[in-house]
């Protein structure tokens, strides 16, 4: 059920909305410039980040920062480019809110040039100090290729090729309404 805000309650929101799209904007930031302490600030003492296939999985602002630095070791230079976000509030919890954020990256992974296309289902939390977090952020996959790889793999299932292996993407096909579209569509396959 729809809850009604108050004007001050819509300002509040507009608001949180503005700083949580800083703080999505300023992790690619902090990524590519490999500043570990500004990384660390994005994260609740709790946070989590953690990816579908469960390579990633650190919890704790202390372990996120660590699983970063191991991800370094394999990154060369990176560049993320983040483009929608759909940012929902808690209307019980104004310090709580989930996202979605599309995503990609350009990588120099392991000696070679790579692109990949993901998702974030983010959960946000408002800090004691007023400032906006990530409390967990779960990294989803549509491909994550070799650049000399792209054209040929882009339709192909096995997209995520970032360990040296073929492995499925996290989505679409992997998605409840893409299998359920296909059914219907398709309902001899």
């Amino acid at each position: 059920m729809a809850t009604t805000l108050t004007l001050d309650q819509r300002i509040a929101r507009l608001e949180a909305r503005a700083e949580i799209n800083d703080l999505v904007a300023r992790y690619g930031l902090t990524v590519d410039d490999r500043d570990l302490e500004g990384l660390a600030d994005l994260f609740t003492e709790d946070g989590a980040f953690r990816s579908r296939d469960g390579v990633l999985d650190a919890r704790g602002r202390a372990a996120v920062i660590e699983q970063y630095r191991g991800r370094f070791a394999a990154l060369g230079p990176c560049n993320h480019f983040t483009h929608d976000k759909i940012i929902s509030f808690d209307d019980a919890d104004p310090d709580r809110a989930t996202g979605i954020v599309t995503s990609h990256a350009e990588v120099w992974r392991n000696g070679q040039a790579m692109l990949t296309a993901l998702r974030y289902q983010d959960e946000y939390r408002r800090g004691a100090d007023g400032k906006w977090r990530f409390a967990d952020r779960l990294l989803t996959f549509f491909y994550y290729l070799p650049v000399t790889e792209y054209a040929e793999a882009l339709g192909d299932p096995l997209r995520q090729r970032a360990y040296g292996d073929r492995r499925p993407a996290d989505f679409p096909e992997a998605l409840p309404t893409w299998r359920l579209y296909h059914q219907q569509e398709s309902p001899g396959r």
